[in-house]
Parts: C-alpha cells; sequence; structure tokens
C-alpha cells in the first residue's frame, strides 16, 4: 500500500538531490525518445556535449544563449519563493527592450556609461511597472495572476509588433530604402553599444556580468534582510503574516514590480549586448520567459542555480542551433527542455512529501463481523 505524507522536515540533501534527479531522469525519457526515433542516444548525446561546450568558440556562443535565460529565471524565482507565479516574464522583457530602446535613442550623444546606464534603469522600470499589473490586480482584487500575467505577454507581443510593423513610431526605422520594404528598427547608436570582456577565450558580455551580479543581490535580499524574511513567511504562511502584522499587499506589488525589473534588464541586455535595435520577431521566436520558468523551478529558485541551470539550458540550445540538419533531430532540444520541466515539477513532489510503502493491514475475522 503506497501513501503519500507530507513531511515536517525537509533535509537539506533534497536541494540538491531533488534537481539532479530530476535531470538524469530527464535525460533518461530523452535516450528513450531516441531509440524510439531510430537514433542512438550515446552518439547524440556526445554530439550535444561537444557543440555546447568543448567546441572551439562553443562556451562563448553558450554564454549569450545563457544571458536572457537568466535574467527571465532570476524574474520568474523572485515571483516564485512568495509562491507568486509570474509567467509574465516574456512580456516584461519585450516592455523592456522597448524602454531601454527608446532610452538609447533619446540619449545618443551622451556618454557611453550614461547611456548604458540609462538603458539599464529604463528597462528595469518598463519592466516593473508592466509587472505592477497582475500584482496590482492580485493584492486588491485577488486575481489570479497566472492568467493576467500570462495574457499580458500577448498584450506586449501586440505592442511591439505595433510599434515595427504598424506604425510610424519613434523606434521604427523609417529612412533607409531597405526598411520602407521590410520594417524594422532603428539602429541604435554606437553608445548604446554594451561592452564584452574576453577572458582565456571565454567571451563575457555585460548582460551576462550583470546576470551574475543580480544573482548575489538577490540572494543577499532574500536571505539577510527583514524583506526577504518577510516574503518568506508570506509564501509559506499567508494567514500567519497577516496575525504577525505584515503588510502582505505592499510585499505583493514590491516582489512582483522586482521580479518585472529583472525581465526589464533582460530586455535592455537585448538591446545593447546582441540585437542593437528593437526586434519583434526575434525575441518572440526565442521565448525566453517561458524556458525561464523551466529553469526557476529546476534551481528551486535559487538565484545562482538558476544562473548554472540558465547556462546548462543556454547549452543545449546552443548545441541545438548548431547540429540542427538532415542528421539531427530538430525538435530535439525543445523536447529535452519539456522533459527538464516535468521532470522537475513532478519531483518537486518528493521535497514537500515522502512515498511510504506501507503494508495492508487484515482485521480480525471476529472484530469484522463484530463491526458488521
Amino acid at each position: 500500500m503506497i501513501r503519500i505524507e507530507r513531511r515536517l522536515e525537509q533535509p537539506r540533501w533534497l536541494n540538491v538531490a531533488v534537481p539532479i534527479g530530476s535531470l538524469v531522469i530527464a535525460f533518461a525519457l530523452s535516450a528513450l525518445v531516441l531509440v524510439v526515433t531510430g537514433h542512438a542516444p550515446g552518439h547524440t548525446f556526445r554530439r550535444l556535449v561537444d557543440a555546447a561546450f568543448l567546441a572551439n568558440g562553443a562556451l562563448t556562443q553558450t554564454v549569450i544563449s545563457a544571458t536572457p535565460l537568466a535574467f527571465t529565471g532570476l524574474c520568474a524565482a523572485v515571483a516564485f519563493r512568495m509562491q507568486l507565479f509570474n509567467i509574465g516574464g516574456e512580456g516584461q522583457l519585450y516592455i523592456g527592450a522597448i524602454t531601454a530602446a527608446a532610452a538609447a535613442l533619446l540619449l545618443h550623444s551622451l556618454p557611453i556609461a550614461i547611456v548604458i546606464a540609462a538603458m539599464v534603469l529604463a528597462g528595469a522600470a518598463g519592466g516593473g511597472l508592466y509587472a505592477l499589473i497582475p500584482g496590482f490586480l492580485r493584492a486588491f482584487l485577488r486575481t489570479n495572476e497566472i492568467i493576467t500575467s500570462l495574457m499580458l505577454n500577448y498584450v506586449a507581443g501586440l505592442i511591439i509588433n505595433y510599434l515595427i510593423f504598424d506604425s510610424q513610431s519613434y523606434w521604427r526605422d523609417t529612412t533607409t530604402p531597405e526598411a520602407k520594404v521590410f520594417p524594422q528598427g532603428k539602429m541604435l547608436p554606437d553608445s548604446a553599444t554594451w561592452p564584452s570582456w574576453t577572458l582565456h577565450g571565454l567571451g563575457l558580455p555585460l548582460g551576462f556580468l550583470l546576470a551574475v551580479g543580480l544573482a548575489a543581490s538577490l540572494w543577499f535580499l532574500f536571505a539577510r534582510t527583514r524583506f526577504g524574511f518577510e516574503v518568506q513567511v508570506i509564501g509559506d504562511s499567508p494567514r500567519a503574516a497577516t496575525y504577525a502584522g505584515m503588510r502582505t499587499r505592499r510585499k505583493i506589488l514590491a516582489v512582483m514590480a522586482l521580479s518585472g525589473a529583472v525581465a526589464g534588464v533582460g530586455g535592455a541586455s537585448q538591446d545593447g549586448d546582441f540585437r542593437h535595435l528593437l526586434d519583434p520577431r526575434g525575441l518572440q521566436q526565442s521565448s525566453y520567459g517561458y524556458a525561464g520558468i523551466v529553469i526557476a523551478a529546476l534551481a528551486r529558485y535559487n538565484p545562482f542555480a538558476v544562473v548554472a541551470v540558465a547556462f546548462l539550458l543556454g547549452g543545449l540550445q546552443n548545441a541545438g542551433y548548431t547540429l540542427q540538419g538532415a542528421d539531427f533531430p530538430s525538435g530535439l532540444v525543445g523536447v529535452m527542455q519539456g522533459l527538464i520541466l516535468f521532470s522537475a515539477l513532478g519531483c518537486e513532489l518528493l521535497v514537500r512529501y515522502r512515498i511510504r510503502l506501507a503494508p495492508r493491514t487484515r482485521r480480525p475475522v471476529a472484530e469484522a463481523e463484530a463491526a458488521t
């Protein structure tokens, strides 16, 4: 007889064992998918690892792929720590990209340091304000933030498409002949190009370093401050937090704004580090926000683990782009990401509950007859 019991205490080793177990299960299921589709799992996984981490220049490309994933993963992790399910990191990243591009175009004549700082602040403000919409609805109207934040992703997508494809907005290039035929955003000025550094052959863009710095700041905020303690209490027991006099509504607004601000900085990084213009089609095809949910769940909302998992999934994405061809299953990377998500969510049950096998007991015949 199988019984599921809630754990009174959660051993610390589970915080490490469960994510590792999730990955093992996901890769085992991926191997099964490969066998069913007629591919050798060992050979395919070796090619993935080589293209993601070992080949010449692979690590640099993996860092580039991991940078936006780290921002959206941190965005989701911040909200999830308070049991707020912000699914809107995708849209908040779009809005951050829009506001950061506006800041870069407006301040093009200023020194590069000022322009970059303005882009970061504008991206954070745009993403944070956009996240306050589902935050306000949750705090004051008790509206499910999963639905509102998810639907606002589509609204943000429509906004960014309108600015480039359906209007003569400030963000759209209307001067070059190419842009008149194929709508595109204005190229950002040189002062808005974010720097990068090379360390032993590894390219490190400014956005990735910002993501690492944000991870350290968020860890300190949640682990060493009163704000983080109250967020933890509210997430674990809202009634106890209310009884203790904690201002739950303010914390909901603050956490949602912080979560959106992190995603907005990710949008600014896309403008300054990689795309150098407002690129609606490229941003929407990448689906960074939804991948960030996978990362946050697998990292168990630990900021440093988020960066590590983003690096892993960034490597998978990089390998998928590199190896895509007739002899490589094009959907393998997406299948693996989906299996990692389902495995992480399934194994999450083992952190809060334990499975116990109990022998089936039979009542004595006399007691059974007396009962009837």
